[in-house]
């Protein structure tokens, strides 16, 4: 079975090493010391996800983020970062990420997040199912919302969010139930990941006046459309 391939950008080499290590019994993995040559490889050659870290020579990892999700706006990308701040994992997100893991972390905290996101991948797509959404058609399998003459190209994780509503349209979902069928834990971080992810969506879905994201305070949402 062919193995799913990791870009990997990293200038502390001995985390470097381990990562590598740990990771190459389960992917193909190719490694970066800095954030410029890992663009380029990005630009040349096909990857499934990107772990980046955010202090690297030439160009750091949220620059290098940013110029991954003009060209996919797909691909996850987590980022692997000493930086915990609150604001440096809140600025990863709405850049783009799908997910932030501070240093120092285990092998196997990493090892499971990657597998989520390659499983949902590959759930789906598998899954042909398009749905209305307002006036767009929205493709999961694809990350897609279309109207007839606009394509707006979602990131994964707000793909499985949008789907998530959707299949729950119209009915209260409280936060800790989203945060475990989107992100498997519903820690304080991740509720911050939630509310960015969700300012994302409703972003998108400015226009639509008859489609809501509706705040129910100390509850959690609500998805309706009228």
């Amino acid at each position: 079975m062919e193995k799913s391939k990791i870009l990997y950008a990293e200038d502390d080499k001995t985390i470097a090493f381990l990562v590598q290590d740990s990771l190459e019994s389960y992917y193909d993995i190719s490694f970066y010391p800095d954030g410029k040559s890992a663009l380029e490889a990005f630009n040349t050659e096909s990857f499934d996800i990107c772990l980046l870290d955010i202090m690297m020579p030439e160009m750091n990892g949220f620059e290098l983020a940013q110029c991954i999700r003009e060209k996919n706006s797909e691909i996850p990308i987590i980022f692997i970062s000493a930086k915990a701040l609150k604001e440096d994992r809140i600025k990863g997100l709405k850049i783009g990420a799908d997910d932030y893991l501070v240093k120092p972390f285990s092998i196997e905290e990493l090892i499971l997040k990657i597998e989520v996101f390659l499983k949902r991948s590959k759930k789906t797509n598998n899954n042909p199912t398009k749905y209305k959404v307002g006036k767009y058609d929205f493709d999961p399998k694809n990350y897609t919302l279309k109207d007839s003459e606009n394509t707006i190209t979602l990131t994964q994780r707000e793909s499985e969010l949008l789907l998530y509503f959707i299949l729950n349209k119209n009915t209260v979902l409280k936060r800790q139930d989203i945060l475990k069928a989107i992100w498997g834990d519903d820690d304080y971080f991740m509720g911050r990941s939630l509310d960015v992810f969700i300012s994302r969506l409703r972003k998108v879905l400015a226009d639509e006046k008859d489609v809501f994201i509706e705040n129910l305070h100390g509850i959690g949402f609500r998805f309706s459309e009228k």
